[in-house]
């Protein structure tokens, strides 16, 4: 997978997260304006813990991606 394959396949995943965390919450019928700040943290949350995963995993299987070991650490 190239590194363009993978920044869409971890956009796409974490986007994702949001419509389960969206769909969990009822709230997919919700126009974007009325959601709260702590709906946003929490879609925000969850994409972020699907990046960190998926971005493991990829350490993983490509450990002389050096640049994304240390993004993660930071």
């Amino acid at each position: 997978m190239t590194d363009d394959e993978w920044q869409e396949a971890v956009t796409h995943k974490a986007a994702q997260a949001i419509a389960a965390w969206l769909e969990a919450k009822g709230r997919l019928e919700r126009p974007i304006h009325s959601l709260t700040m702590p709906d946003l943290e929490a879609m925000a949350s969850a994409a972020i813990c699907r990046f960190v995963v998926m971005g493991s995993e990829r350490i993983k299987t490509r450990p002389q991606d050096e640049d994304l070991t240390r993004f993660l650490l930071a």
